[in-house]
């Protein structure tokens, strides 16, 4: 009797784990509140496990890592062209995603996992056009929520 206490016990706690993982959802955009070409939300925080769904709601967009951007370890990821990209992302840092044809225009987005630890080398990364200042801004703001708490 106690045995089977025990599994059902182990049962209960392990699906109780499986279901903490969280997914957000972030649309790819021709226009937002934001302006053109943009991710919306722009800057997502999760946790380890946690999965975005790039929700390709206008045509002609992707979303894909940026070199450089990713914590250590973490595998690059690109989606294709129109189609939804269902990432978990299971390394905690900064990740820096970009639409690749509108990449220039500005169109990127920062998803924060757990600690950002790779944060200085994150915002070291080179970037190109618009997108050097949407990245500027995306790190006050997250420089300003963390200060806040």
């Amino acid at each position: 009797m106690r045995r089977v206490l025990s599994l059902a016990a182990f049962g209960v706690l392990m699906s109780a784990s499986m279901t903490l993982a969280a997914e957000v959802e972030v649309k790819l955009l021709n226009k937002g509140a934001e302006g053109l070409m943009v991710f919306e939300p722009a800057l997502v925080k999760i946790e380890p496990d946690d999965t975005v769904k790039f929700v390709a709601s206008d045509k002609s967009h992707n979303a894909e890592s940026i070199k450089g951007m990713l914590p250590e370890g973490a595998a690059p990821f690109a989606g294709k062209m129109n189609e939804d990209a269902v990432v978990t992302f299971d390394k905690a840092g900064v990740y820096g995603v970009k639409c690749m044809p509108h990449y220039a225009m500005g169109m990127v987005a920062l998803v924060v996992v757990g600690k950002p630890d790779n944060l200085d080398a994150a915002k070291a990364a080179p970037q190109n056009g618009k997108a050097k200042q949407v990245f500027a801004a995306l790190f006050d703001r997250l420089t300003q929520q963390a200060a806040a708490k």
